[in-house]
């Protein structure tokens, strides 16, 4: 009997555990992923699909609602978010759009972080509504978005 009593307050505390995490995200819907191969939790669309409410949906969480990393999750990941402010300024000057589509639809990952933290959008924002994929419109406005926010263009 001690012995379940022992596992079912473990089993409560991960469990509870577990929630605070999920709380803490909030309804951002920044979600972890362990790497490679690791299964995609899809998240509830927001109706909107212009970039500000995008971001503010899906990115902030991490990136903060200035975009500069500094997010009500960040403290939790191993690796502290980009400022998204700053791509255009690390990139000579150019907004560099294909590389953050490509980091936003999970093709590009970087070796220095080991494992990705940052969700892969492409299948969230693709999930079908009323028979549609706006997923292309999502991700193009997003992009938009954050071209329009960089300190040095």
């Amino acid at each position: 009997m001690k012995m379940r009593a022992g596992k079912l307050k473990i089993v409560v505390r991960l469990a509870l555990g577990l929630a605070l995490v999920c709380v803490s995200v909030g309804e951002s819907g920044a979600r972890a992923q362990a790497g490679p191969g690791s299964e995609q939790q899809f998240q509830q669309l927001i109706r909107s699909v212009e970039g500000p409410d995008l971001f503010r949906a899906y990115c902030a969480s991490c990136h903060g609602s200035d975009a500069k990393g500094h997010g009500p999750a960040a403290a939790a990941l191993k690796v502290k978010p980009a400022d998204l402010t700053a791509l255009s300024k690390t990139n000579s000057g150019q907004f560099p759009e294909v590389r953050v589509r490509r980091f936003i639809l999970g093709y590009e990952v970087l070796a220095s972080h080991g494992s990705r933290e940052m969700p892969i959008w492409g299948p969230i924002f693709h999930q079908i509504e009323s028979d549609v994929d706006r997923g292309n419109v999502r991700l193009e406005n997003l992009l938009k978005y954050l071209e329009s926010i960089q300190l040095i263009k």
